[in-house]
């Protein structure tokens, strides 16, 4: 029996040699599947995604411009001389309703309906094909509820079924159903589980959770896009060598998540390694968190303060970086500060009192 890549190429060179067209298959996430041999011109966009097996942000961004992702049948692109694309005619290739990747034919006038009528069941196939792997891999995804699990026996049961090795980390974002899809279009080698169960004490937000797991090398990269997918926070756990400790990667990414959740200065993409003191903030209860941001007295009815003193304390009490920062002269730097220590009580000359205050301002933000 072929595997599904031999299947997808056959079929992209059936198509390409009964209508005479430079043919190239993608899935959603526009990454290059197959190709077949070059008929007549080439443009710059079929020349990168074959080189670099797949397209940049831009030329995604452009064709998707067209409304590709949900149109339910072939759409003719015209030719643009100043980015230097030929007249295409992209496929989508959905099945029951599901767009899972795209057929582009360049156009050099001779794909009228009949011609692109006659590959209908070569696309069908095709869109198939790529809705059984995302299946597939719909059914792997499902095996992170126990490779994350706090049991350590379902947790090995896991990682020899499932073959995952490290480097790997972990991402959590929140979306809703209409966007699970788009985590099967993702590259190979990502497992993702779109109806993951919250933790206790997760920060619920009204949508179900997606667990995604990663190779490390490209975890940045991937949790950018899934961001992009989901139009929302995104948190990313740190890297593991060990996949048999990528359940404490997952806990960090759902931390990762909160922070992100509560603090729209780290968003849209919260990286673990990255949050600081906000790694040890996260996992205290609330009351405890009210309890810390307490200790900033009155404050907290003053905005402006507050954040004339978080900078001043996140510059390490530097007081001609922090005025250049707000703009103001270093006297009213220093009037500000002085003010605020009236209404905290507390001398911001003490380090004691100095990293006190610091951490909850920091605690307020996740309140």
């Amino acid at each position: 029996m072929y595997d599904n890549g031999r299947v997808l190429q056959e079929t992209v060179d059936e198509i390409a040699a009964r209508l005479g067209a430079s043919a190239t298959l993608e899935d959603r996430s526009f990454q290059l599947l197959a190709y077949a041999a070059q008929s007549g011109d080439i443009d710059v966009v079929r020349r990168e995604s074959i080189l670099r097996r797949r397209a940049t942000d831009q030329v995604r961004a452009y064709f998707e411009g067209y409304g590709i992702a949900v149109a339910p049948g072939p759409v003719r692109i015209p030719a643009d001389a100043d980015l230097g694309v030929l007249a295409r005619v992209c496929v989508p290739l959905r099945h029951h309703r599901v767009t899972y990747g795209y057929l582009w034919l360049l156009d050099d006038g001779t794909l009228g309906d009949d011609a692109l009528a006659s590959v209908a069941g070569l696309v069908s196939r095709a869109a198939a094909v790529l809705a059984q792997e995302a299946r597939s891999r719909q059914d792997l995804g499902a095996g992170l509820r126990e490779l994350f699990s706090s049991d350590a026996e379902e947790r090995s049961g896991a990682l020899a079924r499932l073959d995952v090795r490290g480097p790997v980390a972990a991402i959590a974002v929140r979306g809703s159903p209409d966007r699970v899809a788009a985590l099967w279009t993702l590259p190979r080698g990502v497992l993702a589980d779109p109806a993951f169960p919250d933790r206790d004490g997760g920060d619920r937000q009204g949508e179900p959770l997606a667990a995604l797991l990663v190779p490390a090398g490209q975890a940045r990269e991937l949790a950018g896009r899934v961001q992009g997918m989901y139009g929302t926070t995104v948190g990313l756990g740190g890297s593991r060598e060990d996949a048999a400790r990528a359940w404490r990667s997952w806990d960090e990414a759902v931390h990762a998540l909160d922070v992100a959740t509560r603090v729209p200065a780290l968003a849209p993409v919260a990286a673990w390694p990255d949050l600081g003191v906000y790694r040890m903030l996260i996992r205290m209860s609330r009351d405890r968190l009210r309890e810390l941001a307490g200790e900033t007295g009155r404050l907290a009815e003053d905005p402006e303060l507050a954040r004339t003193v978080e900078g001043y304390l996140d510059r390490a009490g530097h007081a001609q970086e922090t005025a250049a920062a707000l703009g103001v002269h270093r006297q009213t730097l220093y009037y500000r500060l002085a003010k605020a220590e009236r209404l905290t009580g507390r001398d911001l000359a003490d380090g004691q009192e100095r990293l006190l205050v610091h951490l909850a301002l920091k605690a307020g933000h996740l309140l």
